[in-house]
């Protein structure tokens, strides 16, 4: 049986090895409300595949355009009942908080121009042999920058903090991610990867190189 893991499996496991078993071994998974602040990333990151899927196939949404669509995946999949940890803001601001984030991101790099050549792309490591243990992942946008001669690895992100410079020197996701390119591109091509803040209107790029030191031996043997 093939053994599956992901970014955020390792975190869990890190963080706690007893919560790790009782989520994916055990399959014990306590029944959390979805929180406002997880509706929002969700959306927005579904918005974002959707205008460069347009992209892809050579139509340029409106700004109007992508805040329908946006709004119309926003009430679909809203429910009442979504936990506000900010007891400050409301339903209400969330939803315009995205239209902030969608309008910056759109006013800064219309008209797409940078040869996005996939969304969400799915991405495996075999860690044995066997290829029984493997690590997957989704790339919220991949770029292939002829001109700079690399391959761009895009995340996006919607809450208000910043990742810090040592998180970006240590980042196990996109490393993982760069490895994963490397697979398919040659090990020769260059990586670079990108952090959209999109709650502070702003970019981080970082090129790095990835090492299975980051990864808990116990997943490994």
């Amino acid at each position: 049986m093939t053994a599956v893991y992901s970014h955020s499996k390792i975190e869990i496991f890190e963080q706690c090895r007893l919560k790790f078993k009782y989520r994916y071994i055990d399959k014990i998974i306590p029944e959390i409300a979805k929180s406002i602040e997880a509706h929002l990333g969700e959306i927005v990151h579904k918005t974002l595949e959707w205008l460069y899927i347009q992209v892809m196939e050579k139509r340029i949404p409106s700004i109007n355009d992508v805040i329908s669509f946006y709004s119309k995946k926003w009430e679909e999949n809203y429910s009442p009942d979504m936990q506000i940890f900010n007891k400050s803001l409301s339903a209400k601001d969330y939803f315009n908080r995205g239209v902030e984030f969608l309008v910056n991101y759109y006013m800064k790099y219309h008209p797409f121009q940078d040869n996005t050549i996939a969304t969400e792309k799915r991405i495996e490591i075999n860690l044995d042999k066997n290829g029984e243990k493997k690590l997957i992942g989704f790339i919220d946008r991949l770029v292939n920058n002829i001109e700079n001669n690399e391959i761009e690895i895009h995340d996006y992100k919607t809450g208000s903090s910043i990742i810090t410079k040592e998180k970006v020197e240590n980042s196990r996701q996109l490393s993982i991610y760069s490895l994963a390119i490397k697979e398919i591109f040659g090990k020769d091509k260059k990586v670079c990867m990108i952090w959209h803040f999109l709650a502070h209107d702003m970019k981080h790029r970082k090129n790095k190189r990835f090492s299975f030191n980051k990864i808990p031996v116990m997943l490994l043997v």
